[in-house]
């Protein structure tokens, strides 16, 4: 039909630039009258980026606006079995297929459905809701995909460890708890210059959350002042401390050997020292006990004596009043013999 208007046009004597315009300004009309009504489902264009136990709104949107409360809608996730995470149908949520880990969890607001917007929200988020998610309308068999980040952090924590010797320095250690995805870790100076450290440490705990820890040596510097920064990009999150050493603790790097040798014959002294008084301790206990049982045991020979000589004694009281009964009985005895003659 195109083709028989330009030619018609043609005809008519105008020219090719303008039958050219007119031909044009058709198609697009036809184009535009071909897609009206066709309504298209938008996600979003970026990740969608929360932290564990936030809520967050998954976006889904109906272009141009419509009404969506009577429709039917699915949001789902093709990783899960069963895979949907919330339907609408008709005008109320369907809760017999929906994934267990999601109950209670999601909900859509018939206020924004009523303009289009069909967004999903997830309360309490976990690690495990992480992942991409579909909206889906069956009745125009249009869908978009939104990809839900989900992410942990927290702040670092510097502990000195100790020294090193060889370089005249202070070991470092940062350590940061629950974080996901798997963070990373760097040291700064004072001035913001990066420090050459160990290889970061990581461990998975059980609810799937990261742990990671870095040791650094550094030696004196103007400030003394030390920074860990903890870094996950996926999530957008970045947590830091520093650190203050005293410059007490960044012990002289030239150690001599006559100081060394010193320290040696120190110690050693001392240590005699101890041994002989321990020893000269012991002989005046061993001589003070064995003085102690000597004069016990003179002790128990003076008591033993003294119970003798009681004994001793009472047996020459019991003596002498035998005599004296046989004194009286002699007097009696001769009493009566004079008083007989």
């Amino acid at each position: 039909m195109i083709l028989h208007l330009k030619e018609m046009l043609s005809k008519c004597g105008l020219t090719a630039f303008i039958v050219s315009v007119f031909h044009h300004a058709v198609v697009l009309l036809l184009l535009t009258d071909g897609c009206k009504g066709q309504s298209q489902v938008v996600g979003p264009s970026q990740p969608v980026i929360v932290r564990v136990g936030d809520d967050v709104l998954l976006p889904c949107n109906l272009k141009p606006v419509t009404d969506a409360v009577s429709m039917t809608l699915e949001w789902s996730r093709p990783d899960l079995n069963p895979r949907f995470v919330h339907v609408w149908h008709e005008g109320k949520d369907l809760h017999d297929e929906q994934h267990s880990s999601y109950k209670g969890r999601t909900s859509l607001s018939i206020e924004r459905l009523k303009h289009g917007d069909i967004s999903l929200k997830l309360s309490k988020v976990k690690l495990s809701d992480n992942g991409k998610y579909r909206c889906y309308l069956p009745h125009l068999k249009k869908d978009s995909f939104a990809e839900l980040v989900v992410g942990a952090s927290s702040s670092p924590a510097i502990s000195l460890l100790g020294t090193d010797t060889s370089i005249s320095g202070v070991v470092l250690q940062c350590e940061s708890k629950g974080w996901y995805p798997q963070p990373e870790v760097f040291w700064l100076d004072g001035e913001g210059n990066l420090l050459s450290a160990e290889p970061t440490a990581t461990v998975r705990g059980p609810d799937g959350l990261y742990t990671v820890s870095s040791r650094v040596t550094v030696e004196k510097r103007h400030s003394n002042n030390f920074t860990c920064r903890v870094r996950q990009p996926n999530i957008n999150q970045t947590r830091e401390t520093n650190i203050i050493v005293p410059g007490d603790f960044f012990i002289a790097q030239c150690i001599s050997v006559a100081h060394i040798a010193i320290s040696w014959a120190v110690s050693f002294t001392c240590v005699l020292a101890v041994v002989f008084v321990v020893w000269k301790w012991r002989q005046n206990e061993t001589k003070n006990k064995t003085k102690t049982q000597r004069e016990e045991q003179q002790l128990i020979g003076y008591n033993n004596m003294v119970d003798t000589l009681k004994e001793q004694e009472q047996q020459l009281k019991n003596q002498k009043d035998e005599l004296e009964s046989h004194k009286e009985a002699t007097q009696e005895l001769v009493l009566n013999t004079v008083v007989l003659f």
